[in-house]
């Protein structure tokens, strides 16, 4: 996690303003990239920050997942500095400034909200969606594709994407067009299908033919997600949260009975985690 000393806090000025305390953020950076700065700090680059501001991605999220508040306006913290790093390095290699970043997604706002800014009417969030793709592809038509730019639809979508985001973005973006089942029970059938395919691949042996018929599945599930307005991303770390929190259960149980997972069969592992499930169950009652 990308943080600064926080015994400074008590010898810093508190700003009224949250534009002020932004400006303050952006001068610490600009002080630890400076010289006689932080050495390492200094060190960084564009390719070098990209896991960290992934790393502070998924804090952010398991902080929401966790209702931890306090939690969160820290994460935010520590996520608004990697937009700041990236400003700051761009600033030095004449390439923008934080200022060009922020004058961007204000005009883009303002612009792609034509029903808050403007004259358009949006009476739903079907709306607002269809609006804001007439003024994303306007943009584009009207600004030219410059070269070695996307020229397909899905091409626009981030590749490098972990790969269950990836699935729902392009998928939103083909049914966008129109490139769609009807409704969920369409998907679903084509689910039994995919099940049908994947048995068949089992039977097979091939592990070419398994891997692609288990990503046919998996992508089937995430477009299921869609039509039914589930997050499949958020919905997996939930279950993966489920899956710690029960199995964690497991392995208390055994310590309280001076025993170890290696020494448990797993008639009394599948007991546990039901005992464990019976107290989740209560518990959200």
């Amino acid at each position: 996690m990308l943080t600064w000393n926080k015994s400074l806090l008590p010898i810093m000025k508190i700003e009224s303003s949250a534009g002020e305390k932004f400006q303050k953020l952006v001068e610490i950076m600009a002080r630890l990239r400076a010289p006689g700065g932080c050495p390492w700090d200094r060190e960084q680059t564009f390719d070098s920050i990209k896991p960290y501001t992934l790393e502070e991605t998924y804090e952010v999220l398991d902080a929401i997942d966790r209702r931890d508040w306090p939690g969160l306006a820290e994460e935010l913290g520590d996520f608004m500095l990697q937009a700041v790093f990236y400003a700051e390095m761009g600033e030095e290699a004449g390439h923008f400034s934080i200022g060009d970043a922020l004058d961007a997604i204000n005009a883009k706002l303002i612009r792609r909200h034509p029903h808050v800014f403007g004259e358009e009417t949006a009476r739903s969030s079907g709306d607002v969606t269809r609006i804001w793709g007439e003024v994303k592809a306007a943009e584009k038509k009207a600004g030219g594709r410059p070269e070695g730019s996307p020229a397909g639809l899905l091409d626009s979508a981030p590749r490098a994407l972990p790969a269950l985001v990836e699935a729902q973005q392009i998928t939103s973006r083909a049914a966008g067009v129109g490139f769609d089942w009807q409704n969920a029970e369409q998907v679903i059938a084509k689910l039994d299908e995919e099940l049908a395919e994947f048995a068949e691949a089992r039977r097979s042996g091939s592990a070419a033919e398994l891997e692609d018929e288990l990503g046919d599945l998996l992508f089937v599930l995430v477009n299921l997600a869609r039509f039914v307005k589930v997050d499949a991303e958020q919905a997996l770390r939930k279950t993966n949260a489920k899956f710690r929190a029960r199995f964690g259960h497991i392995e208390r149980r055994l310590a309280e009975q001076g025993r170890r997972l290696q020494d448990a069969s797993i008639a009394e592992m599948e007991e546990l985690w039901e005992e464990a499930k019976r107290g989740t169950s209560r518990a959200d009652d």
